[in-house]
């Protein structure tokens, strides 16, 4: 098999990349557009009530001796109301209150002239404004982000339940950033969520283990995973996998342990008896295998060791201990040219 192209990317990783590093920068572009609009909306609002102000100062005096003058052409029968005008004028909320003698309480506080119900119709105002502000000035790196979660499971899991949430969403992107750095051109080498573990009908002495990656493998992927099966086989070979003896399992290591070989040697030895090749078609991969005497500790050590790997080096969807066929898996296809690879034990 040819593999001349272990340390070169793929075009479809390539592309990746490429769409991954101009979504990157995008969002820098666009947090500075928003901290810039943020500036300017903060100058305009301040030049707003610096002119409202000035505007209620020059309403006020001029109508002072507008209504001066009003009152001296008035006749002499009308002369005598004005004072109780003017009175009016400046205690109507005395007045409205003698007003409001033949009313409940319970009605001035549904009347929305109170102090309560003012302070209701401000925080109903409030929330309108906040919901319009969320609909019409959503920030549109955040749009592209959320646009990008629904191709991009990686992305979606950086983001978690921060969509939705603009200032969340950038201080998750950014702790990304800090912890990954800003180089983007690298290839991917594992995946950020954790593997699904199923078990159907599994049979120790005769069973497949099936295992569902996020793509095609690579042949370098292939001399990974394959090299990982190869190791927890010899060592299961070997008797590595026997509960009879784990004197050293619960042992402390503040004090010097005793370890027994004696009885070591006489614990009744476990043997991984057979396994196949490990062959993949597209994104599956599968291996047969037979444990033999080996204990079912064997899959622990098989999980750990590929939990680290996916999480590190290749990412894993899913693994399946037991079944017949899983996904597109074609029995007896053994055509390179349709996706068939495999790792010779």
């Amino acid at each position: 098999m040819n593999r001349s192209d272990n340390k070169e990317l793929t075009e479809t990783e390539m592309d990746a990349n490429v769409k991954r590093l101009e979504l990157y920068t995008q969002l820098e572009l666009d947090l500075l557009t928003e901290r810039r609009i943020e500036e300017s909306k903060k100058k305009e609002t301040e030049m707003y009530k610096t002119q409202l102000l000035s505007l209620s100062v020059c309403t006020i005096s001029p109508n002072l001796p507008f209504l001066v003058s009003q009152s001296r052409t008035l006749p002499l029968h009308h002369k005598r109301n004005l004072p109780s005008l003017v009175v009016a004028s400046a205690n109507s909320d005395n007045i409205s209150g003698e007003n409001d003698g033949g009313m409940s309480e319970a009605d001035k506080k549904g009347s929305g002239t109170t102090a309560r119900g003012r302070r209701l119709l401000k925080v109903r105002e409030e929330k309108r404004k906040r919901d319009y502000d969320r609909l019409h000035d959503y920030p549109s790196w955040a749009k592209v982000l959320e646009t990008a979660c629904k191709d991009d499971e990686e992305l979606r899991a950086v983001l978690g339940d921060s969509i939705g949430d603009p200032e969340l969403m950038r201080k998750k992107v950014e702790e990304r950033v800090r912890k990954k750095g800003k180089d983007f051109q690298k290839q991917k080498t594992g995946s950020v969520l954790s593997f699904k573990v199923s078990f159907r009908d599994f049979n120790p002495v005769n069973s497949f283990i099936w295992f569902e990656l996020y793509g095609s493998p690579s042949d370098r992927d292939v001399d990974l995973i394959g090299s990982v099966i190869q190791a927890w086989y010899v060592m299961g070979r070997l008797g590595a996998f026997n509960t009879s003896n784990l004197q050293l399992a619960n042992s402390s290591m503040e004090y010097d342990p005793l370890y027994d070989a004696e009885k070591g040697f006489k614990v009744m030895p476990s043997s991984f008896h057979d396994i196949s090749d490990v062959e993949f078609q597209d994104n599956w991969g599968r291996v047969w295998v037979d444990l033999g005497t080996s204990d079912i500790f064997a899959l622990d050590v098989l999980l750990n060791s590929l939990t680290v790997m996916s999480s590190e080096y290749l990412g894993i969807q899913q693994v399946v201990f037991g079944g017949k066929r899983m996904g597109d898996w074609e029995e007896g296809m053994t055509n390179p040219d349709f996706g068939y690879k495999y790792f010779k034990i």
